[in-house]
């Protein structure tokens, strides 16, 4: 009986796994079960550092905020700038109010005396 080859299919899934884990160092990047760990792994981490970047920028942007508020009495805490902007109705988020604090910190000061008034 002749010999039969097997098929392509079975092929380019490895060939499709080992693209994506060219980067990776040593075994990592070789041994096909090695790279089928690796690569849940390495998506498993980048959606859970998804969230966390969110959540880590969200905190640089409050610590900022704050620092600049605190550091030139501007207004007494990062609490209650925030709770008055709600309250006055000033939609601007933390992201933007870091910008400002940040390159121009006349402009946060024109706003926070739009809120003392």
């Amino acid at each position: 009986m002749t010999r039969i080859k097997r098929g392509y299919i079975a092929r380019r899934r490895r060939k499709k796994i080992r693209l994506f884990a060219s980067s990776f160092r040593g075994a990592h990047s070789r041994l096909t079960r090695t790279i089928t760990q690796q690569k849940i792994r390495a998506l498993v981490s980048a959606y859970r550092d998804r969230g966390r970047q969110k959540r880590d920028f969200r905190r640089l942007w409050i610590t900022r905020i704050n620092a600049v508020i605190r550091d030139n009495k501007v207004y007494y805490s990062y609490s209650k700038l925030i709770h008055n902007l709600y309250k006055r109705q000033l939609l601007l988020n933390r992201k933007i109010l870091a910008q400002i604090a940040i390159l121009n910190r006349n402009c946060l000061y024109m706003i926070s005396n739009e809120i003392i008034k």
